[in-house]
């Protein structure tokens, strides 16, 4: 019999969950003999103020071949199609950013570059969001679902979806569709560590076990508990460019008959900017500010005065924004909110934990005695890769028109990232193209131009002659984007026409239990 490895996920929640099952199906798939423990102490609560995620984690429920209406069910989760940006490039614009991308179902001539659709649009003045599928769907509130004549649910294009929802439910799906893992409900009291290597032999818990284990994955959020305060892993501030570092979370009921939103509000305010993401009864919101601009009171105030409500705060989060410099240490890996932290407009935390355990268990799962530095240093090279890229998606939002209140002169003028200038540089002499963007995750879903589109133009930080150049250059490629273009907007409306309002699909998916 192959010898046996122990693998301890101290935090359950999402992130801690989604650690689990990767490994535990990676394992099998291996053929690694593996036995996985979840410390998942019922006395710490998760607040749940509405989570976002992409598309990454559609993949993911396929994966384990979890039934998406079920997911729907038991969750309360609803569609995210893509985010609504309010007031952030000037007050009084919104703009528009759908996950789908066109170029998936359009054969390109040979040889056309990629991105030449979006070309194509920037390049004619025509709205980018128009040949997405999501576009209609976003703009009319409506589900990618329509109704057959049977009355069965089909889909509508062959594009993922995102999904919102109340993270502690989720944590909980997850812990009921587990198989073979043990769940223990204790709180760390104590590490011990080998004096030889330094790495972790066991925990000692607050019920008096003590936990042996040879690898383990830190899932305890903010507190870092096992990847800082054990392992002393040092931390990367991007409290520079990405100065919001508090957030005032509350919740907004939906009322009976109201439609649901199917994306995320990103709500651009004074000194930061607001979140509503809506679950099946509620809308979990907050608002993320930098406290060098306001305070507390300030900020209830503000939103206060900008809903025309008096609303009741569920908390005071603080936080810092980064990344750990490295997330795996000796035998702890990070992931969630002990790894990095960014504030979350684009919805980079749960797909980042999605991404780099999908990373961990397809280039480095093995029995932990065999795992070698070469195998850290690649992971931890990906993985830091991935979130400065996050970071430099993120700074590219606030590269803005406002200067209205303190906070937006301050970050449009000093707090842009050498990088997100770099970028934007490159782009006024090209186009922004897929090859921009070097896998550096091994294949795996990652950042790419099908999402910074729609913000680059939303924010209007493309050129439309430039686009006109490259386009001018090809006529036949020029000609073919048209016709696809025109083809796209008229069967996505088509489409849109279809399609079942949000709060109707769910409402039949709750009838189907």
């Amino acid at each position: 019999m192959t010898r046996q490895s122990h693998f301890v996920v101290v935090g359950g929640g999402t992130a801690g969950w989604i650690a689990a099952f990767i490994i535990q199906d990676s394992a099998r798939r291996k053929g690694i003999n593996a036995r996985i423990s979840v410390i998942e102490p019922s006395s710490i609560p998760t607040v749940g103020v509405g989570e976002a995620t992409t598309a990454a984690f559609r993949v993911l429920l396929k994966h384990f071949g979890i039934d998406e209406f079920e997911f729907f069910r038991k969750t309360g989760a609803t569609f995210k199609l893509g985010i609504r940006h309010e007031d952030w490039r000037r007050k009084g614009y919104t703009y528009y950013g759908p996950i789908d991308d066109p170029h998936q179902v359009i054969q390109p001539p040979p040889g056309a570059p990629s991105d030449y659709l979006n070309v194509y649009a920037v390049a004619a003045g025509r709205p980018i969001t128009d040949m997405h599928l999501f576009g209609p769907l976003l703009e009319q509130k409506k589900a990618p679902y329509a109704r057959k004549a049977d009355g069965s649910l089909i889909p509508l294009g062959p594009f993922h979806h995102a999904y919102h929802f109340d993270q502690a439910l989720v944590g909980k799906f997850f812990a009921s569709k587990s198989r073979g893992v043990d769940i223990i409900d204790a709180v760390v009291s104590g590490v011990h560590r080998s004096p030889e290597t330094g790495d972790i032999t066991a925990l000692e818990l607050d019920n008096g076990q003590q936990l042996q284990a040879d690898f383990f994955i830190d899932a305890t959020g903010f507190r870092k508990q096992l990847i800082v305060k054990e392992m002393q892993a040092p931390w990367i501030s991007y409290a520079h460019e990405l100065p919001v570092n508090r957030a005032l979370p509350f919740w907004l009921d939906i009322k009976p008959g109201e439609e649901i939103a199917n994306y995320t509000r990103a709500w651009a305010q004074d000194a930061g900017w607001m979140w509503q993401i809506p679950t099946q009864t509620r809308y979990g919101c907050g608002y993320v500010y930098s406290d060098e601009f306001s305070t507390p009171e300030q900020a209830k105030a503000e939103v206060e005065r900008v809903l025309g409500r008096e609303i009741e705060v569920r908390g005071d989060i603080r936080f810092q924004i980064g990344r750990l410099e490295n997330a795996w240490v000796g035998n702890v890996l990070a992931v969630g909110l002990s790894s990095s932290f960014l504030e979350p407009l684009e919805s980079t935390s749960i797909h980042g934990t999605i991404v780099q355990m999908m990373l961990f268990a397809d280039r480095h799962l093995k029995h932990p005695a065999d795992m070698t530095p070469a195998d850290r240093d690649d992971y931890n090279t990906r993985v830091g890769r991935q979130v400065d890229d996050f970071r430099t998606f993120v700074n590219t939002h606030y590269m803005v028109e406002r200067d209205d209140t303190p906070f937006w002169r301050e970050v449009r003028t000093n707090r842009i990232h050498h990088e997100t200038r770099e970028r934007l540089a490159h782009w006024k002499a090209h186009m922004p193209r897929h090859e921009h963007f070097p896998d550096t995750l091994f294949g795996l879903p990652h950042i790419q131009t099908q999402l910074h589109y729609p913000v680059l133009a939303g924010l209007g930080l493309l050129d439309p002659a430039l686009a006109r150049k490259e386009m001018d250059a090809d006529p036949k490629l020029r000609q073919f984007a048209r016709e696809a273009y025109d083809s796209l907007v008229r069967e996505y409306r088509a489409a849109a026409q279809q399609a079942l309002g949000h709060a109707e699909f769910l409402e039949t998916v709750r009838a189907m239990a």
